[in-house]
């Protein structure tokens, strides 16, 4: 029996639940996180607050599993609760909500143990305790109330001291700050839900700041799974990553193709002074919108591009632009509030394009389309979380769930042994895969592509 999906509280709920969260105490503490006043660029001055916070030695760079980001993870619940914002998760630590209340049973930590495929090869097989952190900012139109949301997110880990991903391994265990990624991303997130907060939009807003990003999506990819909105209801996801370093006016923005309406709505709000946009259509891409556009949601990602700092211990609060990423916060705020705002839901597209995450090995140019699953399940295999529209493993029917178990004859365990045998094979070839869908075996035949056509 399928678990039903989880439905939104009503406006009287939510009026409710802000009564008993924000008390006389906590509205003095809502007042508290409205930093800057008097200052020239009051929104700049909050970002950079809150990433120095965020990147500060004593957080240890926010390693998923670690001190520093359950310490980040409480603090940002904290900030939530601070600005007004509602938990929409049930405390299932506290069982029954009979005993204490609705209000006290609701929590904004969505608890998860962090699995992959590259933790069980790193000697961590049994993962890493974590957890994402989620609240709402509901909307004004009672009768889409519990029906339709804007998810805003970014991930708030980093690599903390480890040299796994680091592009400095000969500075061993030093800190990992991640400023520019992934707090940069963070803050902004927090602007936006202070803004969203305050002036209402049509329909409501999901925030979520993930964690787990940097070991494969985990975070968000657990939050697509075991959502506490329906996810069918989810019009679009507005991902921020790495949003802090703007230069030349260049803002990258993904996404402007995975619906019908999206490039217009980009376009269209950036006013005077306008940013340079380099819009890109793909909606997968190596950050959190990818769990959500395998679920055919429409996404966009925010992203001011890489540098010299990116994955290293220099990537520090004091290289931030704080005010060019008020300036992306400004213009994604106008975009949101345009999807929230509509009187329809977007269009969904899905993207035939080349892809942007798949593993890939120097000098093979072989493309099956799939997009892996990174966390590891209890069954043996390659789960999907999705696939690309047109691709050879589309044609051959596989979809997004689908656990592969077989490639050309060689048994698939993870990720690493799906690698191996797909590497073994040149494009044009026409192999055997072996899936399981919804526990059922079955067996296609797939032609090999070559990647980039």
């Amino acid at each position: 029996m399928r678990t039903p999906e989880p439905s939104l509280p009503t406006p009287r709920a939510f009026i409710a639940l802000r009564a008993v969260l924000c008390s006389a105490a906590l509205l003095t503490a809502c007042r508290s996180v409205e930093r800057g006043a008097g200052s020239a660029h009051p929104v700049a001055d909050r970002l950079k607050s809150d990433i120095a916070y965020l990147a500060d030695d004593r957080l240890e760079g926010r390693g998923t599993g670690t001190a520093g980001n359950d310490s980040a993870a409480a603090w940002l619940a904290r900030r939530h609760q601070a600005l007004g914002l509602l938990p929409i998760m049930t405390d299932t630590v506290r069982g029954s909500c009979h005993d204490v209340g609705p209000a006290r049973c609701m929590t904004f930590v969505q608890k998860f143990v962090a699995r992959s495929a590259e933790l069980a090869h790193a000697g961590k097989p049994e993962g890493l305790p974590t957890q994402n952190v989620v609240a709402m900012a509901p909307g004004r139109d009672r009768a889409l109330a519990g029906r339709e949301v804007v998810v805003i997110g970014a991930h708030f880990d980093h690599l903390g001291r480890s040299t796994s991903g680091a592009l400095d391994p000969w500075a061993r265990d030093a800190i990992r700050n991640g400023a520019d990624d992934n707090a940069s991303g963070t803050a902004a997130i927090l602007e936006l839900a202070r803004r969203f907060a305050a002036n209402p939009a049509r329909r409501a807003i999901v925030v979520v700041h993930f964690s787990g990003e940097e070991l494969g999506l985990l975070g968000s990819q657990w939050f697509v799974q075991h959502s506490p909105v329906p996810t069918g209801g989810i019009v679009a996801m507005v991902n921020f990553d790495m949003v802090g370093r703007l230069k030349n006016d260049r803002l990258i923005v993904y996404g402007v193709g995975t619906a019908r309406e999206l490039r217009a709505l980009v376009d269209s709000a950036n006013v005077e002074p306008k940013l340079l946009l380099q819009p890109v259509a793909d909606g997968f891409g190596p950050s959190d919108q990818s769990s959500f556009y395998a679920r055919d949601i429409p996404v966009l990602h925010f992203f001011t591009d890489l540098h010299e700092d990116y994955h290293r211990a220099s990537d520090d609060v004091w290289k931030i632009n704080a005010v060019g990423e008020e300036r992306v916060v400004a213009l994604a705020e106008r975009v949101i509030r345009a999807i929230a705002d509509r009187p329809e839901p977007l269009t969904p597209v899905r993207i035939a394009a080349a892809p942007r995450m798949s593993s890939s090995r120097e000098g093979s140019n072989v493309y099956l389309g799939t997009i892996p699953d990174m966390a590891t399940g209890d069954t043996p295999g390659l789960k999907l979380t999705g696939v690309r529209a047109g691709s050879p493993a589309d044609k051959g029917g596989l979809a997004a769930g689908d656990v592969i178990v077989e490639f050309a004859g060689r048994e698939v365990k993870d990720l690493y042994t799906y690698s191996d045998a797909l590497y073994a094979h040149k494009p044009g070839e026409e192999v055997e895969v072996v899936y399981l869908r919804g526990g059922e075996r079955r067996t296609t035949k797939v032609t090999l592509g070559t990647r980039g056509q």
